[in-house]
């Protein structure tokens, strides 16, 4: 999936209190909330009360509402979904970049690349990705690592329940702000730098948005048909659950691993406590032990 640049310009080579609410949340609106969040997305919105008010405070001005009850059953009545995804983009949306958490991708490049081998299908899954920085990222990386001409082995999957973020993702267009650590050899080789009225933003180039496929998917369903993968992104997405739900999430990830694959997830969260039959490798680094025979690894993971 790929968002269009129609009507915009590109060049081939690159050079909260607003939030807060004079309507008070009263202790039983935040548990209608917080029990609609639990229930479908498995966040855990414990003692964020002030964070509620503040973050849904201004949707409840924007649609003219005069409490947060009216807004939670607009939210439950509302058949198509739309609300309920606007409500947890607005508890839950984080700032993000381009190589945010460096050190993965730098594992990817130097470790996980050189094991596996050629010429088979390296499946990716940024099982959180937001706008598309975090994909986007280990599709540079891929590329930098295999080279152009090794391409087609390269498949990454970036999936987020939010249609919001994801058609920004598609749309693969970032302000200057949003490259982060981005290398400037990089960006001339992976980005268009927008004029004229494009001026300061930044383009994907097709032939990288090409090797993602974007899909809304929520993590608390199941998602057994995205096959299997050697290495699954699952950052800054844990830290929203409680244990009960972190432990059944990194075994259905687990299961979508194939022998020897790594589970990433963000350095400010801990497998501590869970059993996943995963063996720790560094920081915020898992990897599956191994089957006996690569050549099942090279079935599973050639989907």
């Amino acid at each position: 999936m790929s968002g269009s640049s129609h009507g915009q310009a590109w060049h081939g080579q690159a050079a909260a209190p607003n939030g807060s609410s004079e309507r008070r949340l009263r202790p039983k609106e935040f548990e209608q909330i917080a029990k609609t969040m639990y229930r479908s997305f498995g966040v855990d919105l414990g003692g964020k009360e002030i964070l509620v008010e503040a973050r849904l405070g201004k949707k409840l001005r924007e649609l003219g509402m005069e409490s947060f009850e009216q807004y939670w059953k607009m939210v439950e009545e509302d058949r198509s979904g739309e609300s309920l995804t606007a409500m947890v983009d607005l508890l839950t949306t984080n700032h993000t970049s381009f190589f945010r958490e460096t050190q993965h991708f730098d594992y990817l490049r130097r470790e996980i690349l050189p094991s596996l081998p050629p010429p088979g299908r390296i499946r990716v899954w940024s099982a959180a990705c937001s706008t598309g920085e975090e994909p986007y990222s280990i599709a540079f990386t891929l590329l930098e690592a295999l080279g152009a001409a090794q391409a087609a082995r390269i498949g990454i999957l970036a999936s987020d329940i939010s249609t919001r973020v994801l058609a920004a993702a598609g749309r693969g267009i970032y302000t200057s702000e949003r490259l982060g650590t981005m290398p400037n050899e990089q960006q001339r080789r992976y980005l268009l730098k927008g004029t004229k009225d494009s001026q300061g933003s930044y383009l994907v180039k097709q032939e990288v948005r090409s090797l993602v496929t974007f899909e809304r998917l929520n993590l608390m369903e199941d998602f057994s048909h995205v096959g299997v993968f050697q290495v699954i992104f699952c950052r800054n997405v844990m830290i929203y659950f409680d244990q009960k739900t972190q432990q059944a999430l990194v075994n259905r990830l687990a299961a979508q691993l194939a022998p020897g694959g790594h589970l990433l997830i963000g350095h400010a969260e801990s497998l501590n406590g869970i059993d996943h039959g995963l063996k720790y490798i560094r920081p915020a680094t898992y990897r599956k032990i191994a089957g006996p025979s690569n050549s099942f690894y090279r079935r599973h993971t050639d989907r």
